[in-house]
């Protein structure tokens, strides 16, 4: 079965979660996504399991604000191409177990992904 984890290294809540979960070098593909940007193949797998772009962004990040993106009425490709231009823009960590997805830090997201890891 695949696994792959795509995150930032020097993020400190995506170490966080790799360490919680006991995931060991090797047991996943690990794509630190500032080092290695994702490419327009990668997202579109990514936004076929999770069902938009838009489930992908982070409006957390500190270019949405700097942008003032949240004044504007962003569309499916918008949000596809900010993720594409700007590691930022994915909201992270983002799992990719099987033919699953999981998104972002929330405790559900990543219960779900310790669910997921069990079988």
């Amino acid at each position: 079965m695949r696994k792959k984890l795509y995150y930032l290294s020097t993020c400190t809540t995506c170490k966080r979660i790799i360490s919680e979960l006991g995931i060991e070098p090797g047991e996943f593909e690990f794509q630190d996504i500032k080092t290695e940007p994702i490419n327009p193949n990668q997202i579109e797998e990514m936004k076929s399991l999770a069902g938009s772009y838009e489930a992908l962004f982070s409006r957390v990040a500190r270019k949405y604000k700097e942008l003032g993106l949240k004044e504007k009425s962003l569309e499916e490709e918008d949000y596809r191409k900010f993720i594409l231009d700007e590691y930022t823009f994915l909201k992270r960590p983002v799992f990719l177990i099987g033919d699953e997805i999981f998104i972002g830090n929330s405790k559900k997201s990543i219960g779900a992904v310790a669910e997921s890891l069990k079988t």
